[in-house]
């Protein structure tokens, strides 16, 4: 019997995505874990793995094939041991069928074949997520996905967990989504003009079409400043003895190919400040709020067409050295568009620094469901009053856009109050 591959759903967000490569062709024999296909998200160019062992016996979608709906079937698979049967190409998304030549005899209609199954749906309305492996063994058992609790990369139900459920462990139920519930789509949406109607003329300027990145982003950070109460917080902090003991750090360093940045001193320290305010390492949920046993730093990455925030994770837990060879890797491998889900998906607290192009201060838009997110500025020379004696110092402005429901006012200051500190004198970090 064939086994149909559908198109996976790599995260939580993704309803569709582009069919960039198949590295197989009709024909290749497979085995579970062989790479077969390289989907593109809005954030990243992801590898497809079998699930099953068998023969390629159809590719329904081309390579190249953009818009390609989660769960669509894109190949099929005779199972092992069977010979592949020839099955008829699918239309692929959007575009038209090419009529059969004049003299072609009229093809036998194939017998329609069973559909996908459906990615469940959990009582709230939200989508259960499940690999196609799992899909199937919990239809074949008779058991329900939103009953089991899924262990993958954002809960997503692996078969591990299926086979766990058959043995009779109790099925633990759905963890509750961080994220706000989207807005009723009852709503009325607002009238968006076009250019003409607001008077700038047509051929006077040059239209970009918008990428799935770009539309995320615009999706995410319009529903954060719409939904979430938000403030800011804005400090001013201190860093000659900083850019001296980064200076110190990487005359150590030197020769071992590490060069730590003051991002990175910065990362850590936020780590840090985390673990000793662990109310501002927080997200609101509708059930209560979740306090983050770890400091998972999201720092924001400028990429063609956007912005990404791969995640040092367990920030406190690592030295200097190692987040600065952590960062620079996800750095390389977001500008190739080469992150896993897990590497930029999550994360409790995020960090924008813009002082490398000058900025002096700025409030970023919160990352959700996060409780908070950190503005770096640059540091400059200003003028400080020190013993009441006029000085000069070198100042960096730092912002904190803290999420209300769960980083109020205090909460806020008593971070702000943990992290100067730190960055002012980066020795009581390793303290």
């Amino acid at each position: 019997m064939s086994i149909d591959i559908l198109m996976p759903a790599l995260s939580p967000t993704m309803e569709e995505g582009t069919l960039a490569k198949w590295h197989v062709k009709v024909g290749d024999t497979v085995k579970a874990g062989d790479v077969i296909a390289e989907i593109e998200t809005d954030k990243a160019t992801m590898e497809v793995e079998a699930v099953d062992e068998g023969v390629i016996e159809a590719i329904l979608v081309d390579a190249g094939t953009e818009n390609v709906k989660v769960n669509a079937l894109i190949a099929k698979l005779a199972g092992e041991g069977e010979s592949p049967a020839p099955a008829p190409k699918a239309e692929a998304p959007k575009a038209a069928a090419a009529p059969a030549p004049a003299a072609a005899p009229p093809a036998a209609t194939p017998a329609p074949a069973a559909p996908a199954p459906a990615a469940p749906v959990a009582a709230d309305g939200s989508r259960v997520f499940a690999s196609p492996l799992a899909r199937r063994l919990a239809s074949a058992a008779g058991l329900d996905l939103k009953g089991i609790k899924g262990t993958g990369p954002h809960g997503r139900v692996v078969k591990s967990d299926v086979e766990g459920a058959k043995s009779g462990a109790p099925a633990a139920k759905a963890a509750p989504s961080a994220a706000p519930a989207a807005a009723s789509s009852a709503a009325e949406p607002r009238k968006v003009l076009s250019l003409e109607q607001m008077g700038i003329p047509a051929g006077s300027y040059d239209l970009v079409p918008l990428d799935g990145m770009r539309k995320t982003i615009a999706r995410r950070l319009t529903e954060s400043f719409r939904d979430v109460p938000h403030f800011p917080l804005t400090i001013d902090i201190e860093i000659d003895t900083l850019l001296a003991a980064r200076a110190k750090i990487n005359s150590l360093l030197e020769g071992q190919g590490v060069k730590v940045s003051v991002n990175d001193i910065v990362i850590k320290a936020a780590a840090v400040a985390l673990k000793r305010v662990p109310e501002a390492n927080a997200s609101y949920t509708p059930e209560g709020i979740a306090l983050h046993k770890h400091a998972d730093i999201a720092v924001a990455v400028a990429i063609d067409g956007g912005l990404i925030t791969p995640i040092i994770r367990a920030a406190e837990t690592k030295g200097l050295a190692q987040i600065s060879t952590e960062m620079k890797d996800l750095a390389a491998r977001a500008k190739a568009k080469k992150l896993k889900p897990e590497e930029f998906q999550g994360g409790t607290f995020s960090v924008s620094n813009l002082g490398m192009f000058g900025i002096k201060a700025f409030s970023s838009i919160i990352n959700e469901p996060q409780g908070a997110i950190m503005s770096v500025g640059a540091g400059e020379q200003r003028p400080v009053v020190k013993n009441g004696q006029l000085a000069v110092a070198t100042v960096m402005t730092v912002t904190l856009t803290c999420d209300h429901r769960v980083v109020d006012g205090a909460i806020g200051a008593k971070f702000l109050a943990a992290f100067k500190p730190l960055i002012e004198e980066p020795l009581t970090l390793i303290v």
